[in-house]
């Protein structure tokens, strides 16, 4: 493990010391440690007794002095002699034992001199010496202790696994000596507490320097040889040949950077691909304002030269670039999306708010970072954040950064939470040069997009713009979990040693992540790819659209959503929020006092307690109407124009509507936002919460759910109300309610969709309307990208092929090439490294063959640029075995298996909580929050049941109806079932032969026929009527024990079959049926019109009802006479030729269905013929009804 070198100590008599005598110079040397100079509290000196609490405190320095200064400059003026040193130990030692520390450290190599012995007082060894033995000083010059260098080498890796923890290996060192006898003392004979700290310290630190500084050397022989080859691959072999010309002028190269941070990103030759086909390379960009660093740390001497940091004078010169940028007249320029809704996504972001102070300046001098990365989530260049807020320069720095090392040609798509508003503002000022931004687009994170206006997704959701596949832009959020470790150690740090901390972990960050191409690719293919791919094709098969017809109607959406009064959100005034805030407020006092009502009713109520309660309820009812007022005095109308003429309390329904669900998008983000959050820490993709803030992230988003639910129900219940109000003929369609299920919300695709308030011209569009065409759109958007994935991972994988090729000919030729044969074991090192990343790189898109190819290619081209004739055997091909696939044993052998990050990193194709496009998404919620069931279903199958019967009962012979002024009716309840009210204009729709019935009609005429029934056969009973608006009921999410008030009365439990009537609210309304059989877990259909489409939707909704029914009557233990679950249902149609010609007759068609099935048939025989007489009929029945 550790030498010690210097220092006494107590030690066992029969163990030889460790260490030898020191003096008082070199404590004075190691005084000064850049690692603990600066904490709040000073450490005692190794060489000192402990300071005891009487004693002064010495003054906090933030700033490097002349002392340290002068340390750093000795260590700096020391590593590039201990190079070619640490070059030949490793040589000398790689894949053999450690060599035992001989007694005599000298730099003779024979060791067969005369010798010569002197006693010495004290003894220093000079740094070349120690490390030639494997032993690093801890100090310039006259170092009193050494580290071993394999302890520095295991630390170093063991970093770039975790993080820094100096403090824990050193006082792990101190006690496992102490266990062992040994206790450093210093020159009293005094026990030092914390004897390693700084001197490990500082040994770690400059190795790492050393370390740094080999492969700093070792590059630069690497890229001389790297240029050559492509040199001589950019030179055509007959230079007189036009076509070799023309590909000699198309192969551009990305800078080497680049390149070998990401080679399938940078790796390409030819650049220029068009933006509006998804441009040649992907990035993202994200800031985050954890990794803060305090100012009382302070700083140390300047020791290491970032590699992946923009330098503070770059940041701040494109920052006063903007400034003065800003000065003059913004320029014109067309925008896709209006500015109100990008205004409006300005204000929803943090991110957009440059002035928002995330941190305190005061005690914080560096805020934050900013990264940028590519495709594959490899960190790619970061900006410090030095102040308030995520301000446009750090990704403007980060933008033009990197443009300056790609061709001219490139064309780059940077995905940005706040993509809108930056594109908004280099499109407004010259921030950046004409000839970037004209290859430059951006777009939104797929993760945040949910918090963007609708018009603003249109254009900026990666899910919906051409040629991005399934790039998303939420691998910063990944990339920020594998830095959390280092947000505590570096917020004391000195400021140089925060950038080297988060340097370091970046780069070893990146070469893991760069092996892992090939596992990236292969899951891309598998779970992106396949599955998405599979289930958009199925969809679109099921949607029956053509894939052109599609396009079109995305094309009208995008154009018709786009428009300007299209974005209501924008034109809304603050007076009807206003007017909505106060309606809120007196729902939820209206709630209140009901609640208090009916707790005071259980008890003894006093006549003096009855009155307050009543003076209460006046007082609200009068506050209600002042509320209704007000809205009416807004003149909405007048705001409105389009809505004039429309149903006065359908446009003021359409509008509330409207603004709560923009309400219900806010909330319900930030509810999506934290339960990842929660979910991901709790599945190991982020660091854990903790007990404590765990149950407080909980408690906060449990407080905050009931409004969220509040505001679900409220919309609901509007989009109920509208549909009751629906007249066909506005031209506007009806909104789509919300589940009421947090886990149903997330992938319901229609709640980022605003709410259409203008009335359409002719008909109502089909991307507007029906729903098979919405799925088939999104189906298409989803196959689309998944295509475009596949070649984009086509095209990486081509240059993971060459980097391949390359990298191995620059290899080969720096092996032959003269001057560089200390670098040999290096050398062969990443040679080894070679084949190791070859196995893992191997996929579907690029064979092994492929591979090996490239490096036959590769070893010739650099014998020929070698000079070197003879032929050279491939020893390194296959010489090192490499077991990449292991199955566990749980896995078939020869199953493919992949790294742990499979499970502990959220992948892009599953950050679908906000890619309104993906089927599914597993829910986490919690139980006693937000209970997660499957939504049942039924197979549809469009044949008539075989054993079909028919209603030949002949129409009873009806009374003769003697004209007259005809009274409301009231049936008395009978046979369990509840008055049934006909107005007056309900039976003139009876007595017309060409009017549509209304709920009114159909409801009540099924409760009349029901009870006919019943007196003529006691077998109608196990039949249960259910209402028309039993279904709207469940589509809009109402609570269960609204379900249980309206539905009790029908003891369905008890019954065998269900008739459930339905209407649709098309361009006329139409009304249809279906029979619910229980036992044989069947769904009859029945559409005088005969048609298949809608029934797809229904039946889904039909089984949510069915679910929800049985659910609500365990939960009032009730039993059902039938078992019954909702797998295996099977649903049928009774008709499949159209029965109906006329446009009025539908509900006298169900009414019709409904006399049959009660009699015991499937299906009436009645003809069109026959309708009139049957609404004669069933005018009778009502008319029959006495007049109280």
């Amino acid at each position: 493990m550790a030498s010690l070198l210097a220092g006494s100590a107590t030690r066992k008599p029969e163990e030889t010391s460790p260490v030898l005598p020191e003096t008082e110079t070199d404590a004075v040397v190691l005084e000064d440690d850049a690692n603990e100079a600066w904490e709040d509290v000073p450490e005692p000196h190794d060489n000192c007794s402990p300071q005891s609490p009487s004693q002064s405190t010495p003054s906090r320095r933030t700033q490097p002095d002349l002392t340290s200064t002068r340390l750093y400059d000795s260590w700096k003026a020391l590593i590039p002699t201990l190079v070619d040193i640490q070059l030949d130990y490793t040589a000398r030692t790689l894949g053999a034992p450690l060599e035992r520390t001989p007694k005599v450290l000298s730099l003779c190599s024979s060791h067969t001199c005369a010798q010569k012995r002197t006693s010495l007082t004290c003894l220093f060894f000079d740094s070349q010496t120690l490390v030639s033995h494997g032993l690093f000083p801890t100090a310039p010059s006259q170092p009193r202790m050494a580290i071993s260098v394999e302890l520095l080498a295991f630390y170093r890796s063991l970093f770039q696994r975790s993080c820094d923890a100096v403090n824990a290996l050193a006082s792990a060192l101190h006690t496992h000596y102490v266990r062992r006898g040994y206790r450093i003392t210093n020159a009293k004979g005094e026990i030092i507490q914390e004897p390693f700290r700084r001197s490990l310290g500082y040994a770690i630190q400059w190795f790492d320097v050393l370390q740094i500084e080999v492969e700093h050397q070792l590059e630069a022989a690497l890229q001389t040889c790297r240029d050559r080859v492509e040199a001589s691959r950019a030179t055509p072999a007959h230079p007189q040949s036009p076509g070799a010309r023309e590909e000699k002028g198309l192969r551009e190269r990305c800078a080497p950077i680049l390149i070998q941070r990401c080679p399938a990103c940078f790796g390409g030759v030819q650049f220029g691909r068009d933006l509006n086909k998804g441009g040649d390379i992907h990035v993202a960009t994200d800031g985050n304002f954890h990794h803060r660093h305090r100012r009382s740390a302070g700083d140390s001497p300047h020791f290491y030269d970032p590699s992946y940091f923009l330098p503070k004078v770059q940041v701040d010169t494109i920052s006063h670039h903007i400034t003065r940028s800003r000065k003059s007249a913004p320029k014109l320029h067309v925008s896709h999306v209006p500015n109100e809704a990008i205004d409006l996504c300005e204000n929803s972001y943090e991110a957009a708010d440059g002035k928002k102070q995330k941190a305190a300046m005061d005690s914080f001098d560096d805020t934050g970072l900013m990264a940028l990365i590519c495709h594959h989530d490899i960190p790619l260049f970061f900006a410090n954040i030095d102040s308030p807020g995520e301000q446009q320069k750090y990704s403007v720095a980060l933008i033009n950064h990197l443009f300056s090392l790609l061709p001219r040609s490139a064309t780059v798509v940077t995905l940005y939470d706040v993509g809108c508003v930056l594109s908004r503002s280099l499109n407004q000022y010259d921030i950046l040069p004409d000839s970037i931004i004209q290859c430059l687009r951006f777009a939104t994170t797929a993760m945040h997009a949910y918090g963007h206006e609708w018009a603003c997704q249109l254009v900026y959701n990666p899910r919906m713009i051409v040629g991005l596949g399934l790039s998303d832009g939420e691998g910063t959020e990944r990339l920020w979990s594998r830095f959390v470790r280092l947000i505590g150690i570096q917020r004391s740090s000195s400021r140089q040693r925060r950038l080297w901390l988060i340097d370091r972990h970046a780069g070893a960050i990146g070469l893991e992540m760069r092996a892992d191409l090939g596992d990236w690719i292969r899951r891309r293919l598998r779970r992106g790819v396949e599955d998405q791919g599979t289930a958009a094709r199925k969809l679109l098969e099921e949607c029956e659209v053509a894939v052109s017809d599609l396009r079109k109607e995305w094309a009208m959406q995008k154009e018709s959503q786009l428009s300007i009064c299209a974005h209501a959100p924008a034109r809304l005034k603050k007076e009807l929020d206003t007017v909505l805030a106060l309606q809120a407020d007196l729902d939820a006092s209206d709630k209140a006092l009901q609640t208090t009502r009916d707790t005071i009713a259980k008890g003894e109520m006093s006549e003096d307690t009855r009155d307050a309660i009543e003076s209460l309820e006046r007082v609200h009812e009068r506050l209600m109407h002042k509320v209704e007022v007000l809205y009416a005095s807004l003149n909405v109308q007048d705001r409105f124009p389009e809505l004039d003429g429309l149903n006065l309390e359908f446009v003021r329904t359409l509008l509330l509507a409207r603004d709560l669900k923009m309400n219900i998008c806010k909330r319900a983000i930030g509810s999506f936002f934290e339960w990842d959050k929660l979910d991901r820490a709790v599945g190991g993709s982020q660091q854990a919460l903790g007990t404590k803030l765990h149950q407080q992230t909980r408690k906060a988003i449990a407080k905050r759910q009931p409004a969220l639910m509040a505001a679900l129900r409220k919309f609901n219940a509007y989009c109920e109300r509208l549909e009751a109000l629906y007249d066909p003929h506005c031209g506007i369609p009806l909104p789509t309610p919300l589940p009421t299920r947090l886990a149903d919300l997330r992938n319901d695709q229609s709640l980022m969709e605003d709410i259409w308030i203008t009335p359409s011209t002719g008909k109502v569009p089909r991307w507007l309307d029906d729903q098979d065409v919405r799925d088939g759109i999104r189906a298409m958007l989803k196959r689309d990208r998944c295509v475009e994935e596949q070649q984009r991972l086509g095209l990486e994988a081509d240059n993971l092929c060459r980097w391949f090729g390359d990298e191995l000919s620059a290899l080969e030729l720096a092996l032959l090439t003269p001057g560089y044969e200390k670098f040999l074991v290096p050398l062969r090192q990443q040679q080894e490294h070679l084949q190791y990343i070859q196995t893992r790189w191997t996929t579907s898109l690029a064979s092994a063959a492929r591979f090996a190819s490239h490096a036959t290619d590769a070893v010739s081209l650099a014998r020929k640029l070698s000079g070197v004739s003879e032929e050279r055997p491939l020893h390194w091909i296959n010489t090192y075995a490499v077991s990449y696939v292991v199955p566990t044993e749980d896995e078939e052998p020869g199953s493919e298996t992949f790294s742990d990050a499979d499970h502990t990193a959220l992948q892009p194709e599953d950050a679908a909580l906000v890619d309104i496009l993906t089927a599914g998404v597993p829910g986490c919620e919690d139980d006693d929050i937000d209970i997660v069931v499957n939504d049942p279903g039924a197979e549809l199958c469009w044949r008539i049941p075989e054993d079909i019967t028919f209603d030949r009962t002949p129409l009873p012979e009806a009374g003769i109806i003697i004209p007259g002024t005809v009274k409301e009716r009231v049936s008395a309840p009978r046979f369990g079932c509840p008055r049934q009210v006909f107005e007056p204009k309900d039976i003139a729709l009876l007595a017309s032969r060409t009017a549509l019935l209304n709920d009114s009609c159909i409801n009540g005429c099924a409760v009349l026929l029901y009870l006919e029934a019943v007196q003529l056969s006691p077998m109608a009973e196990q039949y249960a009527i259910l209402s028309t608006h039993d279904l709207p009921r469940i589509r809009y999410n109402a609570p269960d024990d609204v379900l249980w008030r309206n539905m009790s009365w029908t003891s369905y439990w008890t019954k065998e079959v269900w008739i459930l009537p339905i209407h649709r609210p098309s361009d006329v309304g139409h009304w249809v049926l279906c029979i619910i059989h229980l036992r044989s877990k069947e769904l009859h259909l029945f559409d005088s019109f005969a048609e298949r489409k809608p029934w797809k939707s229904d039946t889904k909704d039909i089984m949510k009802l069915i679910a929800r029914l049985l659910s609500i009557a365990q939960q009032h233990d009730r039993i059902f006479n039938v078992n019954i679950d909702i797998d295996g249902w099977l649903a049928r149609p009774l008709v499949t030729d159209a029965l109906q010609t006329n446009g009025f007759d539908c509900g006298v068609w169900v009414l019709a269905m409904i006399a049959a099935t009660l009699h015991g048939y499937h299906c009436t025989a009645l003809g069109e013929g026959d309708m009139h007489m049957f609404r004669y009929y069933l005018r009778t029945l009502v008319l029959q009804i006495p007049v109280f």
